[in-house]
């Protein structure tokens, strides 16, 4: 039978794309941000620069920067290698959408993509063409250079995650393509263009878990679920296949919390899932929400261990924000 036999967890910030000269102009975008504090309220830049420790400044001059960059570059390519090593014949992504693939319309909690293939587009969406000209840049590490490329998807594995996760009542929607002119979201395009090989790229099956928009964001207990759920289905899935199952997102942001963070990373390793499922909802807002994916891949990953993690507190002003950069491997 089918069985999940690898389990990782990446941030996708655009931070991790960009080059060592970018990397102090983060301000410049965080300066405009409302944010939230580390206990969810919201506040502006000035806000959590007056209340900021100090240090920050010395910690975010342009060397400090690099150096903590060249970390989560190592680690990246760490992450790389793991996933090609573990020669894996589907791997479930689980991952947020930000006005991307769902829009106000119809933002569904949970939605599995079953078409044959998925593009990434060589074409920004739209929702992010506010930003200034270097940010677009930097965030063209999500795309492909050179035009269209329609990447693998496991849609048979699809399918099936579907109608089982059904059963389980689980009121999924579905997606067997993408808008017209639109590429795939960003947690999505960050696995495909860093993660995996290029030429062999391994077929995907795209989990989307509504983590960013409320009313109807999805608890932590309901994610963990989910990823129970998700490994029953894949053991009940006709076949010898090698799945893997990999969380896009994370973990703080736009404010480092690393307390929070390196509670998580302990729990991951620990296998405390009552403290995963129990995670404060005023924590997990804006970019912090997309933890939730790290606790989805959490209870898919039951039955393994997490052999490795590395995090880097990507702190990249003086008012503390940035992205709690996390890499994790489960063999």
């Amino acid at each position: 039978m089918a069985k999940i036999v690898f389990a990782a967890g990446t941030s996708h910030t655009p931070m991790l794309l960009a080059a060592d000269e970018t990397l102090p102009r983060f301000v410049e975008t965080d300066q405009k941000m409302t944010h939230r504090d580390k206990d969810g309220r919201p506040v502006t830049y000035g806000d959590l620069l007056q209340k900021a420790d100090p240090e920050l400044a010395h910690q975010v001059a342009p060397e400090h920067l690099v150096a903590r960059q060249n970390i989560a570059r190592a680690a990246v390519h760490r992450l790389r290698d793991a996933v090609r090593a573990a020669t894996l014949d589907a791997l479930v992504v689980f991952g947020d959408d930000q006005n991307e693939s769902y829009l106000e319309d119809c933002r569904p909690m949970f939605a599995i993509y079953y078409g044959d293939t998925i593009r990434n587009s060589n074409v920004q969406h739209s929702t992010y063409s506010h930003l200034p000209d270097w940010y677009i840049k930097n965030r063209a590490g999500f795309f492909e250079p050179d035009g269209p490329r329609d990447y693998p998807v496991h849609a048979a594995l699809a399918v099936h995650l579907i109608e089982t996760l059904s059963e389980a009542e689980f009121d999924l929607a579905s997606s067997k393509s993408l808008r017209a002119s639109e590429g795939e979201g960003h947690a999505m395009a960050y696995v495909h263009r860093q993660v995996m090989n290029a030429e062999t790229p391994i077929p995907i099956v795209p989990v989307f878990i509504n983590t960013y928009f409320p009313p109807n964001q999805p608890s932590p207990r309901r994610c963990y679920k989910l990823g129970q759920a998700v490994r029953r289905a894949v053991d009940g899935f006709p076949g010898d296949a090698r799945v893997g199952v990999l969380a896009s997102g994370g973990l703080s942001h736009f404010l480092v919390d690393e307390e929070l963070d390196r509670a998580i990373l302990k729990a991951l390793s620990d296998k405390d899932y009552a403290f995963l499922q129990t995670l404060p909802h005023n924590k997990l807002h804006a970019g912090s929400s997309e933890i939730l994916n790290w606790v989805a891949v959490a209870g898919a990953a039951e039955s393994i261990d997490l052999d490795w993690f590395e995090y880097v507190p990507g702190y990249r002003t003086p008012a503390g924000t940035g992205t709690g950069m996390s890499f994790a491997t489960w063999g």
